[in-house]
């Protein structure tokens, strides 16, 4: 009996055999899709930034809204001046490293650009430094494009 069990086994693991190679070659096929990652970070040389390039999916997963950098005439103290303004759903602030909103300089691809806030007016951020008027900045997915940049995982 238990030499029949044996060649039972033996007989079970050589049909096995021709099945795990087919794996295998399947794996290692050219023409099997590969995963693609959502997003894809890479340092900006010279910088301490990250670029940071979404896949079509990724980005409508994420739901990204953006609005331009606008110039805006605004009054505060009685003076009228021609100032920077940015939607402040677009501000970010980092631990110790001030405030920042993304850009988005291409199609899929944001950047982290540092803002300088000179103070909040209902629901707009007036600026004392940032990007030029008209520069597409996030208003909404900016958190986590923050999280993909620092490869901060749940």
């Amino acid at each position: 009996m238990k030499r029949r069990n044996l060649w039972i086994v033996v007989v079970l693991i050589a049909a096995g055999l021709p099945l795990t190679a087919c794996e295998q070659s399947l794996r290692a096929s050219p023409d099997t899709p590969q995963t693609i990652a959502p997003a894809m970070v890479e340092r900006i040389e010279g910088t301490d930034l990250s670029r940071v390039t979404l896949t079509a999916k990724a980005a409508k997963r994420l739901d990204i809204k953006t609005a331009p950098v606008r110039e805006a005439k605004v009054t505060r103290s009685g003076n009228a001046t021609l100032r920077k303004v940015v939607p402040y759903a677009a501000v970010l602030y980092g631990s110790n490293s001030g405030a920042w909103v993304y850009t988005n300089p291409q199609p899929l691809v944001y950047v982290r650009h540092r803002i300088a806030i000179d103070y909040i007016n209902g629901d707009e951020a007036v600026l004392s430094d940032g990007p030029p008027a008209g520069t597409a900045v996030v208003t909404v997915g900016a958190a986590e494009l923050f999280g993909t940049e620092f490869e901060i995982r749940r």
